[in-house]
């Protein structure tokens, strides 16, 4: 019985072709470990957790914000449409699909975007209300400055309390359709002193029960900047500062507005022994008040006011309660 023999030549072509495969073997390899890691960096660059599942649901792969969400994952379903989920406080929307036998899951953090959509509807919703409560408050006002010619002395002090009450309704329709329409600065040249006569009266025009001590700035200065605009802004201060003594144990208190120009800004710092500020993460945020009586406006408004003037409006960390008002 013959038996085939390899030759030499043979056996070089095999050992040639062996190789050849196990270069191509690793090449591939190496392509695939390549196109992995670049799938790999693509799913963690994405702004969205992802996590991808296989017919076990298994997870198959994820990026580092899938793992951060990992008990979010717990309550995803697979759906044909989007649809969002609220975890913790914050809103997502969540995306799936299918790829032969795989699941892919993507979560993206809509909050902000929720939250502006809201503030959006409110705003509409209170610039519509405010239009319509602006003219039988005008006619009160002006019914109110009648009767108080009318009325006999010791009714005098009912009529007034009514007046203070519509300047604060005022105040609050006034607010609400600036924060619908927005800021808008006109700038002109005026004196401090003018401005501080015009906070002076307010005040006594707001009306409070306790000795309040005020202390303003002792020198005068000129300021460029839109005089009606900067009166709302510390006038708000300033009643904030009143509101927060009225409803301190104490049967006083004192407000002080300190000055300073400095880094070509007008600098003031207002101070006020009333309660202390609860929620200061909610300070700036609209229709959020950290007062009672608030609409959560007011600070909102101060701080566009004072940016409309390069400048700016911050709580500081410091032994009394003090705001930074700045103003280029």
């Amino acid at each position: 019985m013959s038996q085939t023999q390899i030759t030499q030549e043979e056996l070089s072509l095999l050992i040639e072709q062996t190789y050849k495969v196990e270069n191509e073997f690793n090449e591939l390899k190496s392509s695939y470990e390549h196109l992995q890691d670049t799938i790999e960096r693509v799913v963690e660059f994405l702004p969205n957790a992802i996590w991808i599942v296989d017919e076990n649901n298994n997870v198959f792969l994820q990026n580092s914000k899938a793992r951060e969400l990992w008990q979010l994952f717990e309550l995803l379903e697979f759906k044909g449409d989007d649809y969002e989920l609220n975890f913790e406080d914050k809103s997502y929307l969540i995306k799936s699909s299918t790829y032969k036998d795989k699941k892919m899951f993507s979560t993206t953090d809509i909050t902000e975007q929720k939250r502006k959509e809201n503030l959006a509807t409110m705003g509409q919703m209170a610039a519509h209300f405010s239009h319509e409560i602006r003219n039988p408050i005008g006619s009160i006002s002006l019914l109110s400055s009648t009767l108080k010619k009318r009325v006999i002395p010791e009714n005098i002090p009912i009529v007034e309390e009514i007046q203070n009450s519509v300047y604060k309704i005022e105040r609050i329709i006034n607010a609400t359709l600036m924060f619908s329409k927005g800021v808008q600065v006109n700038k002109k040249v005026f004196s401090w002193y003018t401005l501080q006569k015009n906070l002076i009266l307010a005040c006594g025009y707001y009306g409070y029960t306790k000795e309040i001590h005020f202390k303003f700035p002792d020198t005068d200065f000129e300021i460029d900047g839109d005089f009606e605009l900067l009166e709302i802004l510390f006038t708000n201060f300033l009643f904030n500062a009143i509101d927060a003594i009225e409803l301190d144990e104490n049967e006083d208190g004192y407000i002080e507005l300190k000055y300073k120009f400095r880094d070509n800004k007008h600098k003031f710092y207002i101070y006020d022994s009333g309660i202390a500020i609860e929620n200061k993460n909610e300070l700036f945020e609209a229709f959020k008040s950290t007062k009672i009586k608030g609409n959560g406006l007011g600070l909102v408004l101060c701080r566009e006011i004072a940016e409309a003037h390069d400048g700016g409006v911050e709580l500081l960390n410091n032994d009394k309660k003090c705001f930074g008002i700045y103003i280029a």
